[in-house]
């Protein structure tokens, strides 16, 4: 995993699930230098996770300046006076690991990003909505709010979640303008109402890290819920909660997308699967990817009703056709670690971020030339964990997580 995801992957978990306790010295102390913060962080860091979370963490300066804001955001019990002399001993005692470098490849189109700092430090944006008017919402996974930007005065909302480190993951849309999107800590879909800024929530069950939501044409909101290894579908009308566990063990249920008749579509995060559901029963049908490597992290669909895979784990761009079943894959610019992650399709070309190189990389794919064409993020990135078109077409929303920013990109072609 990168430099980020292995300690907030396990964090995500530790806040769905009973607090971490640790039974006899954690072993991987022995690996933090001497100092008064060495006391500090074993007490501090402990309470949800294992001091390897910690040990094995690989950021620059800036990196963990943002990891600890998102730890303290998350609950870490470090009083104000501790923030900067933990925070400098990080710095010095892990210093970050050589990554993949963004590759370079020229092509036809131009793109200028435009990034934003957001207010609360370590909010760790997830997931970007752009939204009809032009205005750019996001989930603030580790601030537990809901941020709204408005890209022509640079003035930005949040809106924080009525339960407390909920961890709102990703976010949709309803027909009225309201946001919904997935409380991933505590076990609830909630819903913000744009008006009013009021917020309601719908507990899951045994869905207890719902992931990713998008409404079906009936206004039946379906999510993901990745470590619960379920799908389920929310009636916003009664609340009603209808789960579907994932055929295969530990799968992940991840990213989700609706072909041209209304199917549902997702990607299990953790087997070489595409799966589809049937609306009425909730059966599930798996699709096994050719190569067994394969781990489909996000997925896009086409106006042809294919779907386009970024392989984290092997560093590939891959497709499936729905229609068909074939598949094809591409290796990605940035190489085998590059970790393809966040990805749309807009106008029929496929755009994905590489979030393991450094900076990440932008990346465009031509299926007509199948060709790639690269920008590098100018903040670096941290990880884009999804992006969108913008409503008039013209643009890309990003969720720039490791970074603290979101983002547009706009495409000059």
């Amino acid at each position: 995993m990168s430099r980020l995801m292995l300690g907030v992957a396990a964090l995500s978990l530790s806040l769905a699930l009973p607090a971490y306790s640790q039974q006899k010295p954690d072993p991987n102390l022995d690996k933090f230098p001497a100092g008064p913060e060495k006391a500090i962080i074993a007490e501090a860091c402990t309470a949800c996770h294992s001091l390897a979370r910690v040990a094995f963490g690989s950021y620059d300066a800036a990196g963990w300046h943002n990891a600890v804001a998102m730890m303290m955001n998350a609950g870490a019990a470090l009083t104000p006076d501790q923030v900067e002399p933990v925070t400098n001993y990080l710095i010095k005692s892990f210093p970050e690991k050589p990554l993949p470098p963004f590759k370079q490849v020229d092509g036809p189109v131009k793109v200028t990003i435009k990034e934003w700092v957001l207010p609360t430090a370590g909010t760790r944006p997830h997931d970007p909505l752009a939204a009809p008017d032009g205005t750019l919402w996001y989930s603030g996974h580790m601030g537990s709010l809901i941020g709204h930007l408005d890209p022509k005065t640079g003035k930005i909302d949040e809106y924080r979640t009525k339960t407390p480190a909920s961890g709102p993951h990703g976010l949709t849309m309803d027909r009225d303008g309201n946001i919904w999107y997935t409380g991933n800590f505590k076990g609830y879909i909630g819903k913000l109402d744009t008006k009013t800024h009021q917020f309601t929530e719908y507990k899951t069950g045994a869905a207890r890290d719902p992931h990713t939501p998008l409404f079906d044409k009936n206004g039946i909101l379906w999510f993901t819920s990745q470590n619960s290894n379920m799908v389920g579908r929310l009636d916003p009308k009664t609340g009603a909660v209808k789960l579907a566990v994932s055929p295969t063990a530990d799968s992940a249920p991840y990213g989700m997308v609706f072909d041209s008749k209304g199917k549902l579509w997702f990607s299990e995060w953790q087997a070489p699967k595409l799966a589809s559901v049937n609306a009425d029963s909730m059966e599930i049908t798996e699709v096994v990817l050719p190569n067994a490597e394969t781990r489909p992290r996000r997925i896009a669909i086409d106006a042809n009703d294919v779907i386009w895979i970024s392989d984290y784990s092997r560093g590939y761009l891959g497709m499936y056709d729905t229609k068909t079943g074939k598949t094809k894959e591409w290796p990605s610019p940035g190489g085998p670690r590059s970790q393809p992650y966040g990805i749309t399709v807009l106008n029929g070309i496929v755009w994905y971020d590489e979030g393991n190189t450094k900076p990440n990389g932008l990346v465009r794919f031509d299926p007509k030339t199948e060709k790639f064409q690269t920008f590098p993020v100018p903040s670096g990135g941290g990880t884009i964990r999804n992006m969108m078109p913008t409503a008039d077409k013209s643009s890309l929303a990003l969720a720039m997580s490791g970074v603290n920013r979101v983002g547009i990109a706009t495409i000059n072609n």
